[in-house]
């Protein structure tokens, strides 16, 4: 099992499901990556988006960090119920936290419920065997159907062997960081790409 690594819930541990459908991110990485984005000053009070969630071990350990809301998005209905558990086991009272059970594409296309549900924060963690061509079209929705906030922060984790994530019109590259066999991407939102 892994653990959320501070806050709220530190320490507390969280379950993964089962086989290799998913694949957590492991507790080193997930402390150097929040370590970095609450350098940032983007977690705190932030609304945080989840995609391709697992165990929600991303979206939780923002949760516990001090997000205002964070919805994950997970389409395996087992990694679904273990996220609910999750959920239900760490009591992050005054959060609000939300699970959608749908593709990404789906979940994506349907928009935000309203301006104010837009995310401060987004965190795309595909399994390996989404393309590089997939992975571009959920960042191109991600800036299309209205998700992002004006200051939002787009965090991308893949492994240390693919390319640089195809950013969208809308979405600046804001560097990398490698912790091993993953790598992070950043980027920030620069606003709907304006029509001509």
């Amino acid at each position: 099992m892994t653990r959320i690594i501070s806050g709220l819930a530190g320490g507390r541990r969280i379950h993964t499901p089962p086989g290799s459908g998913t694949r957590p991110t492991s507790d080193r990485v997930r402390e150097a990556l929040f370590s970095r984005l609450e350098h940032l000053d983007a977690v705190h009070r932030a609304k945080v988006l989840d995609l391709y969630a697992g165990s929600g071990a991303l979206g939780l350990e923002a949760a516990s960090r001090g997000a205002t809301s964070v919805l994950l998005v997970e389409s395996d209905w087992a990694a679904v119920a273990v996220i609910r558990k999750n959920i239900a086991d760490l009591d992050l009272t005054g959060i609000d936290v939300g699970v959608r059970a749908d593709t990404v594409e789906r979940a994506l296309l349907s928009g935000p419920t309203s301006e104010k549900a837009r995310c401060d924060l987004v965190l795309v963690d595909p399994p390996y065997d989404v393309t590089e061509e997939a992975l571009g079209d959920v960042l191109t929705l991600l800036v299309t159907h209205g998700w992002l906030s004006p200051e939002a922060l787009v965090v991308v984790e893949r492994s240390a062997r693919s390319p640089e994530p195809r950013w969208p019109p809308g979405l600046e590259g804001a560097g990398e960081r490698r912790y091993g066999e993953t790598k992070m991407w950043f980027a920030d939102f620069a606003g709907p790409p304006s029509v001509a």
